[in-house]
């Protein structure tokens, strides 16, 4: 999969792409990760990507240009047909595990990256250029670079061969309707607290119900929203059922 970043700041991404399962899926050629300096799509000796609101107001606003002109370009350059061009936005779609499986499926698509930075973006970025707007939550950060970070690290993970153990993937949390069960490693026993004996036993039948009864007691706790999302979504496919 090809990922295309757009941003004023380019250099808050090296620590990120250099490390880790991101750096070994580049280094394996399961992923391509492309960096366009934004400013270098300025016209002007200043290199200036900004400028104040009409109407007036407080914050900068990203510039339409060097944006409009970068995005053309990475098309232009790389040959792509079809790429999702998308934006790090308050406005944009929540990003989910769903919809970043979606992302990663089989005919992904090159993705564009636009990181929206100061107080936004000129809106004929969003009406004229961007296929989709993402949003990875209902919080302000400085700019979408962190938001683009995310999305590429929750994508990678799930591209075939990226991962050694796929079925480790699998049984993330929010893969499925519930949380992840808990996990306990060596020592069996670390001052004074033990390993659940079932986790033990080699009894594969008793640890996975382990596993599913645990996984629903912490969802239960922590995410209770998520089993009534499941519950609506039953409802929902019963009902459908009875119509048909």
């Amino acid at each position: 999969m090809e990922f295309f970043i757009v941003s004023a700041f380019p250099d808050m991404f090296h620590g990120v792409l250099g490390e880790s399962i991101i750096k070994r899926a580049r280094e394996s050629d399961k992923v391509a990760v492309t960096l366009f300096d934004l400013r270098n799509f300025s016209t002007d000796k200043h290199k200036t990507v900004d400028d104040y609101p009409f109407g007036g107001g407080p914050g900068m606003i990203l510039k339409p240009e060097p944006i409009f002109d970068c995005v053309e370009h990475i098309v232009r350059e790389f040959q792509l047909q079809q790429p999702r061009i998308v934006l790090t936005s308050a406005t944009g779609r929540k990003f989910d595990q769903q919809y970043a499986n979606e992302l990663a499926a089989a005919d992904a698509r090159p993705m564009i990256l636009i990181c929206g930075h100061y107080k936004g973006v000129d809106e004929r970025v969003r009406e004229h250029l961007i296929t989709e707007e993402i949003s990875i939550g209902d919080y302000i950060l400085t700019g979408g670079e962190l938001a683009a970070m995310v999305i590429i690290d929750a994508v990678v993970r799930l591209l075939p061969g990226v991962i050694g153990d796929f079925d480790s993937a699998l049984g993330d949390s929010f893969q499925t309707e519930t949380l992840d069960c808990p996990h306990y490693t060596r020592p069996r026993e670390y001052r004074g607290m033990e390993v659940p004996d079932v986790l033990l036993s080699g009894n594969h039948a008793k640890i996975e119900a382990w596993r599913r009864e645990t996984a629903l007691q912490l969802t239960m706790k922590h995410r209770p929203d998520l089993l009534q999302k499941m519950k609506n979504k039953n409802n929902e496919e019963k009902k459908n059922d009875e119509q048909n």
